[in-house]
C-alpha cells in the first residue's frame, strides 16, 4: 500500500513533485482545525504543518505517522516529546527562510523609522498634512541591538551592513565578529535604538521582555519582534506604548493569530502589525517545500533526516 503525505495547506508544486516522484500519494487537506486533520490525516505515515498546534491527541489519530515536518524554523506548537514518545521525527527547514525574515525585519526597521504606514494611510484618509506633524527619522547613526544571533540574526545584521548603523547583539552562545558587538542582555536595552527580537520561543524566553525591560529602554527607541509573540508581555508592551516609554513597534507575530481587531495593538497608532509575514514569499516557500519534503522521503525510506528537531533511538 502506498503511504499517504498529509499537507493540512497545500505546498508549492515542487515540494509536491519530490514526494510524488518518491513513489507516495500526497493528500492535499482543507484546513488546519483539529478535527478536521485527524480526519484527514488517519492514514497518513507523514504530515507537513505551519504554525497550527499538533500534539499528542492528533498524532494518536495518525497511527502511521513517522515524521512530522514543520514549514518553517520554530516548532513551539508542536508538542516534541509526545512525537519522541510515539518514535515520531520532528523535522524544520532552518536554512530555507533566515534571508527572507532578515529582508523583512530591515523593512519594517525602515518602515517604522520612516512612518511609511501611517503616511500612505494618510493619504488615503486624505490628510496629506499628516506629514508635518509626524517626521519620520534617519537610522544612520543609530544602534541597533539584535536579541538572539543565529542564523537569522546574523543575516539582519549583514543586511544592515551598508546602513551606517552599529550592530550589537545578545546571544550566550554567541561571540563578537568584526562587524557586530556581543554585549549582555540589559545592554541591549538600555543603548539599542532599535531592539530586534530574534529568540526562539522556549519555555526560559517565553514572556522574557515585559514591563522590566520596556523601562530600560530609552523613550526614542523601538521594539522589532519577528520571532514568536509569546516573547513578549503583550499587555506591557500596550502601556509602555500608550505611555510613551518606547517611542513604537513592529511586530509581524502575536500572542493569538489570527490577530483579533479588538486587540488593543490594533487601535495604536505608534505601532506596524503585520500578519506573520517574514517569510512568506515565493522563493522562500518553494526552498521550506523542498527541505520539508526532502527531509519526509530520507525518514520514510529509512534514512536520517537532515534537520531533525527531535533524536530517536535506533
Amino acid at each position: 500500500m502506498t503511504e499517504q503525505i498529509y499537507l493540512p495547506d497545500d505546498i508549492p508544486a515542487v515540494g509536491k513533485k519530490i514526494l510524488t516522484d518518491a513513489g507516495f500519494e500526497v493528500v492535499v487537506g482543507t484546513g488546519r482545525a483539529r478535527e478536521t486533520m485527524k480526519t484527514e490525516g488517519a492514514n497518513a505515515s507523514a504530515v507537513l504543518i505551519g504554525t497550527q498546534p499538533f500534539d499528542g491527541d492528533i498524532m494518536d489519530a495518525m497511527p502511521n505517522l513517522k515524521v512530522i515536518a514543520r514549514n518553517g524554523v520554530g516548532y513551539d506548537a508542536v508538542d516534541v516529546d509526545a512525537a519522541t514518545e510515539r518514535g515520531i521525527y520532528v523535522v524544520n527547514t532552518p536554512k530555507a527562510l533566515s534571508g527572507s525574515v532578515a529582508e523583512t525585519a530591515v523593512s519594517e526597521l525602515l518602515a517604522i523609522s520612516k512612518n511609511l504606514y501611517q503616511d500612505a494611510k494618510a493619504i488615503h484618509d486624505a490628510n496629506w498634512n499628516y506629514r508635518k506633524s509626524q517626521p519620520g527619522r534617519d537610522i544612520e547613526g543609530k544602534t541597533v541591538g539584535i536579541l538572539g544571533f543565529g542564523r537569522i540574526g546574523q543575516q539582519v545584521a549583514k543586511k544592515l551592513s551598508g546602513f551606517d548603523v552599529k550592530v550589537i547583539a545578545y546571544d550566550p552562545f554567541a561571540k563578537s565578529t568584526d562587524t557586530v558587538s556581543i554585549v549582555d542582555r540589559d545592554t541591549i536595552f538600555k543603548t539599542a535604538d532599535y531592539v530586534m527580537v530574534h529568540l526562539p520561543a522556549l519555555p526560559e524566553t517565553e514572556h522574557s521582555i515585559g514591563a522590566a525591560e520596556f523601562k530600560m529602554m530609552k523613550n526614542d527607541a523601538y521594539l522589532i519582534n519577528m520571532a514568536r509573540g509569546v516573547i513578549i508581555v503583550e499587555s506591557d508592551l500596550v502601556a509602555a506604548l500608550k505611555n510613551n516609554e518606547i517611542a513604537g513597534a513592529a511586530l509581524d507575530v502575536f500572542e493569538e493569530e489570527p490577530l483579533p481587531v479588538t486587540n488593543p495593538l490594533v487601535s495604536l497608532e505608534n505601532v506596524l502589525l503585520t500578519p506573520h509575514i517574514a517569510s512568506n514569499t515565493i522563493e522562500t516557500k518553494a526552498r521550506m517545500a523542498v527541505d520539508a519534503t526532502n527531509d519526509i522521503v530520507r525518514v520514510l525510506k529509512g534514512e536520517q533526516p537532515e534537520a531533525a528537531v527531535n533524536h530517536l533511538e535506533a
